[in-house]
C-alpha cells in the first residue's frame, strides 16, 4: 500500500514538470542568472573570484524540498562549460530527483551552485546519471564546500555552495540524481542534442539568456572579493 502510495506522489509531481515551452526554458535561465547575481551580491555567500576564474565547469539548480513522513525534492538546472580560451558555452537543461522515506517534516527551497574545478566535468556529465551523493558539506561562501563523497583530502574537485531558505529536518534514507534533460534541450534549441553537442561540440550557439547568464559569471570572475 505505500509502495501503491508514494507511485502515486511520483506520477503527480512528473506530470506538473511536462508541457514546456522555449519562452519558459528562456525565463528558467533568467531566473537562475538573477539567483545567482543575488548570491554574488552577499559577501557571506558569494563564490570567489578565483574559484570562477578556475572553474572548467558549472551547475546552477533550483531545488524545492517539502514532505511530512514521505518526502520528495525535485528542481532543474543547468550546466555550462569553459573552453580553454575562457569563454562560457551555451546553456545545457539538467533535471534534478531525489526521494526519501522516513521520519521527516518541513519545506525548503535551495538555489545551489556546483563549480567543477578540473576536467573531469565532461565525464560526470556523461555519466547516466550524475550522483550527487548528498547535501553539501559547508554553507554557502565556504570555500572548503565540497560533494559528500565525491571529493578526496586534496583540493576538493567540486565546489558547492548554496543559499537556503526554509528548514527541513529529519533521518531518512535518500538517493538522489541529476539527469540531461533531453526535452528540454529538444525543445530549446530544435533539435535532438547531447550534453556534449551542447557545452563542447559547438553544435549550437549561446541564447540571448544564455550569453546573460555567461556575462554575469564572467563578470563575478573578476570581480576581487574584499
Amino acid at each position: 500500500m505505500k509502495t501503491k502510495i508514494l507511485g502515486l506522489m511520483l506520477l503527480g509531481i512528473a506530470s506538473s514538470t511536462f508541457a514546456v515551452d522555449r519562452v519558459e526554458l528562456d525565463n528558467r535561465i533568467r531566473t537562475l542568472t538573477a539567483k545567482f547575481e543575488t548570491l554574488q551580491q552577499d559577501p557571506a555567500k558569494a563564490i570567489p573570484a578565483e574559484t570562477l576564474r578556475k572553474a572548467k565547469g558549472i551547475v546552477l539548480l533550483d531545488r524545492t524540498k517539502a514532505g511530512v513522513v514521505f518526502a520528495y525534492q525535485g528542481g532543474s538546472g543547468l550546466a555550462m562549460a569553459k573552453d580553454a580560451p575562457g569563454q562560457w558555452s551555451p546553456a545545457a537543461f539538467l533535471k534534478a530527483d531525489e526521494a526519501s522515506l522516513g521520519a521527516q517534516i518541513g519545506g525548503q527551497h535551495s538555489f545551489i551552485v556546483m563549480v567543477f574545478m578540473d576536467t573531469n566535468f565532461d565525464r560526470w556529465l556523461n555519466d547516466e546519471k550524475a550522483r550527487y551523493g548528498g547535501e553539501a558539506r559547508g554553507t554557502a561562501g565556504d570555500s572548503s564546500a565540497g560533494v559528500e563523497g565525491e571529493t578526496g583530502p586534496q583540493e576538493p574537485s567540486v565546489l558547492v555552495f548554496n543559499s537556503r531558505e526554509g528548514l527541513f529536518g529529519g533521518a531518512a534514507g535518500k538517493a538522489g540524481s541529476i539527469t540531461f534533460d533531453a526535452p528540454a534541450n529538444r525543445i530549446y534549441y530544435g533539435q535532438p542534442l547531447t550534453a556534449n553537442d551542447i557545452l563542447f561540440g559547438g553544435k549550437v550557439s549561446p541564447t540571448e539568456a544564455a550569453q546573460a547568464l555567461a556575462d554575469q559569471i564572467a563578470a563575478s570572475s573578476r570581480l576581487a572579493r574584499n
